[in-house]
């Protein structure tokens, strides 16, 4: 085996230190974390969800030598805790298709910490097959200028639940001029309209369907008022909501990849809505046209 394919399927520990900078100006210590395996649903193969798989993590964090005494002062280095928060947190912001999505979010969260100047993630997939499936980045300081942004706090939306008969109304437009008419971000949520969805006899499949009822709900409420638009995905309503858009939620992708998502069936709109709003933090959840679900924010009934 060449040196160069050797040092590939190497710890990450050596490819540190075989790729360290040159010179006494550009030694570091390292701190690392081998064979973190924690159990997690993740993967683009529909097989993939709905079941959990193991995953392994190996990771090196280069910091800066200490000046000064340590004084044995777990103050002034970089907590091994501080690794595995990171890929905790991780893991538990949402659910994830791809392992180079989450190996990135781990390494731009920990270069968050400022001891940290370049870090290793390796992730594996142990239950593939016999065999392990993985990837590994390198990440350093300054190379995602973007990545502070998570330390903004986001936006407190006002989430409105419209009833079937409230989004075929002739006063939906001036409905929408109220709720908009101060500087909150306004997000409408919906239930199935009124042509019954098909019935399948997996769960999972009706949970899918039962979702895109309502996602077709969706574009009837979009196509009655242009400022209304639809959006399925974090991203696409974090920008809405900073760049004062009036999204409609398609809820599937954000339903099914929560880690902690609703216990409530699709069919139960109020109680969907309700898991929603609070999942946001909203400032509010209204109910037009409907009954005020249990939630964990308030709720105001119209």
């Amino acid at each position: 085996m060449s040196s160069d394919t050797k040092l590939a399927f190497a710890h990450p520990s050596e490819r540190a230190e075989a790729t360290a900078p040159e010179g006494s100006g550009g030694l570091r210590d390292r701190i690392s974390l081998r064979d973190y395996i924690t159990e997690v649903e993740i993967g683009a193969f529909q097989q993939e969800r709905g079941h959990l798989q193991r995953i392994k993590f190996n990771v090196v964090v280069e910091v800066a030598p200490l000046t000064g005494p340590i004084d044995d002062d777990v103050d002034r280095i970089l907590s091994y805790d501080r690794v595995t928060e990171a890929i905790d947190i991780e893991l538990g912001a949402e659910r994830l298709n791809l392992l180079e999505t989450l190996a990135a979010r781990v390494a731009e969260r920990i270069l968050l910490e400022p001891q940290a100047l370049r870090v290793f993630v390796r992730i594996e997939k142990i239950d593939r097959g016999p065999y392990s499936l993985g990837v590994e980045i390198v990440r350093e300081q300054g190379g995602n200028p973007q990545a502070a942004a998570e330390t903004v706090e986001a936006p407190h939306p006002r989430v409105v639940y419209l009833s079937k008969d409230t989004v075929l109304a002739d006063d939906l437009s001036s409905r929408i001029d109220a709720l908009a008419a101060d500087d909150v971000p306004l997000i409408f949520c919906v239930g199935a309209g009124e042509t019954p969805a098909p019935q399948a006899r997996a769960k999972l499949a009706q949970r899918r369907i039962d979702l895109l009822a309502i996602e077709q709900n969706a574009w009837v409420l979009a196509s009655r008022d242009k400022r209304c638009v639809v959006v399925g995905t974090l991203t696409e309503l974090d920008w809405a909501m900073k760049n004062g858009q009036i999204c409609v939620w398609a809820p599937s992708k954000i339903v099914l990849d929560a880690v902690d998502g609703p216990s409530a069936s699709p069919r139960d709109a109020g109680a969907l809505v309700a898991w929603f709003a609070a999942f946001l933090e909203a400032k509010e959840l209204v109910v037009i046209g409907g009954e005020a679900p249990v939630c964990d924010v308030p709720v105001r009934v119209l």
